[in-house]
């Protein structure tokens, strides 16, 4: 899939096959995180990759807006430094490579969280100066997704060109 297909046609998938997802294919959208650029190349990230059952299960009751998370063939928590000026923005970029790689395998994902997953840190002996900045479950979508329907505002009223207001078109 070609990348901008990937960007128009992404959903947010939350309910998932009971279908394991390829070892490569865990490796594969990981890897998208990993080489994901970073302001300094600081990398002020860690992921904790998570396919055990049991552990997806009380993940999803600790993620109070991530239930489904129960469901996900595997999920990805993303840690950043808490000392880094631009751990949330360069972990967003990490994610956003990750659900793209996945949904061009064929491998759905949604965003849980954002901060405030503390209680989970003692779960996945997640060490003091890190802080959890999301939860991504991954796996292959229950229901057919329309690809690419998406309910956007007129470009002419997100875009500017040179000055606010001025039209894109």
């Amino acid at each position: 899939m070609e990348v901008f297909d990937a960007v128009r046609t992404v959903l947010a998938v939350r309910e998932y096959q009971d279908k394991p997802v390829p070892e490569e294919t865990v490796r594969r959208i990981v890897e998208s995180a990993h080489l994901t650029a970073s302001s300094q190349n600081r990398q002020p990230w860690h992921f904790i990759v998570v396919e055990e059952r049991e552990t997806l299960r009380k993940l999803g009751e600790l993620a109070k807006t991530g239930p489904y998370i129960a469901g996900a063939a595997f999920a990805i928590v993303v840690l950043i430094s808490s000392e880094s000026r631009f751990g949330v923005s360069d972990g967003s970029r990490a994610i956003q490579s990750m659900m793209l790689t996945a949904w061009a395998e064929g491998v759905g994902s949604n965003w849980v969280g954002f901060r405030g997953l503390d209680t989970i840190k003692s779960l996945l002996d997640i060490p003091d100066g890190m802080d959890i900045l999301a939860i991504v479950p991954f796996g292959y979508p229950a229901k057919h997704v329309g690809r690419g329907k998406k309910n956007r505002k007129p470009m002419s009223e997100v875009v500017s060109r040179e000055r606010f207001g001025e039209a894109f078109s």
